[in-house]
């Protein structure tokens, strides 16, 4: 079986902005990423729009995808209620 080495691999766009709109919420995500889509009047649908005709955008959401999943990850392994193994 072929895998990809892409920790983005089969993720897409809306799955990773919901992820970070439930997560971290609009106004840290315009903190993170000062963009109008994050600051004024936040929507997915309108965030998709943008994010998907300006892939330096792109970019900065899936770096800061990848961020906040490497977070939990580490949260996950020094939390008492999750011991690692």
């Amino acid at each position: 079986m072929n895998q990809s080495n892409d920790p983005l691999h089969g993720i897409t766009l809306d799955m990773m902005l919901k992820t970070l709109v439930d997560e971290l919420g609009w106004k840290e995500m315009g903190r993170r990423i000062t963009i109008k889509c994050f600051t004024d009047n936040p929507s997915v649908s309108s965030s998709l729009k943008f994010l998907r005709k300006t892939p330096w955008a792109r970019k900065k959401v899936e770096w800061m995808y990848l961020g906040h999943l490497e977070d939990k990850r580490y949260e996950a392994e020094i939390s008492p209620e999750h011991p690692a193994s």
